[in-house]
């Protein structure tokens, strides 16, 4: 027997196809998961097939039928058509495109380089248009429309640390109104959700003093889980979803609601400095 959605019909997304990108880990797997649990026909896409075969098989085993891995790098545009097209050419057409591909590195902004803010910028917003636009030529042009689900960041008061993530993630929910505004005749519909912090494995690349202070700095006093997201994910994604068209949606237990000095305490170490992520 396939495992449920613990909140959501069974069929709610029956005969639907869902592409989501960055799918072979963290939020991402947990979004695939949970579509599969509603209905869909799942396929997750990012940059190391080893780690999609392994969530593939993961999530096929627990909902009991197959998920579709496709190699490839949103940041370069035809990429992104070639992974649109290995879609189609494997379902036989694409409902809904959840845009979760992005990634940061932790800096006081004055350290960042061209190159590294370049880097996220490449990924979190020409990753996400490349995307969105090929699937729109592509899948929904003509055929009654699609969604499309972007995976940005919270808080909106600013990122202390990760400014070059801060700005592109602020592009993003812009660039969804756009998108929204500009593909609503041809039935296609885009929002956003502003994640806050959740306890998934990539937060051990992290500093342990920002790890720490996590949750201090959520009012709700814990992270969120990957469960969370997923269900967002899935109501967005569902009939009642079109009428968020346009919207970001905030999930971060309050945590733009946090505000006080900088540096925050429990963000630096033991002699009062902000801690700069080593990079690889």
């Amino acid at each position: 027997m396939s495992e449920q959605s613990a909140i959501f019909a069974g069929d709610m997304l029956g005969d639907r196809v869902a592409l989501v990108t960055g799918g072979g880990t963290g939020l991402g797997k947990a979004t695939a998961l949970e579509l599969a649990r509603c209905g869909a026909r799942v396929a997750i896409a990012g940059r190391r097939q080893d780690v999609l075969e392994q969530a593939a098989a993961e999530i096929g085993g627990l909902v009991g039928g197959e998920v579709h891995t496709i190699g490839g790098d949103v940041r370069e545009a035809e990429d992104a058509r070639r992974v649109i097209g290995a879609t189609l050419q494997q379902a036989g057409r694409l409902d809904l495109l959840v845009n979760n591909a992005g990634g940061q590195f932790f800096s006081p902004a004055e350290l960042i380089a061209t190159k590294g803010w370049r880097a996220v910028w490449r990924l979190n917003v020409d990753g996400m248009l490349n995307m969105s636009e090929a699937a729109y030529e592509l899948a929904f042009s003509g055929t009654g429309g699609g969604a499309i689900v972007n995976v940005t960041l919270s808080p909106h008061h600013g990122m202390p640390g990760m400014a070059h993530s801060g700005a592109a993630r602020a592009t993003v929910e812009a660039l969804t109104r756009e998108l929204a505004r500009r593909w609503a005749p041809a039935g296609v519909t885009a929002t956003a959700i502003a994640v806050g912090t959740f306890n998934t494995e990539v937060m051990v690349k992290y500093p342990a003093a920002v790890r720490a202070g996590m949750s201090r700095s959520v009012p709700l006093q814990r992270t969120g889980t990957v469960a969370e997201h997923a269900w967002l994910v899935a109501l967005l994604a569902s009939p009642f979803g079109r009428a968020f068209n346009g919207s970001t949606v905030t999930l971060d237990g309050a945590r733009d609601n946090w505000f006080g000095p900088w540096p925050p305490p429990g963000l630096t170490d033991e002699e009062g400095a902000v801690p700069v992520e080593e990079r690889r």
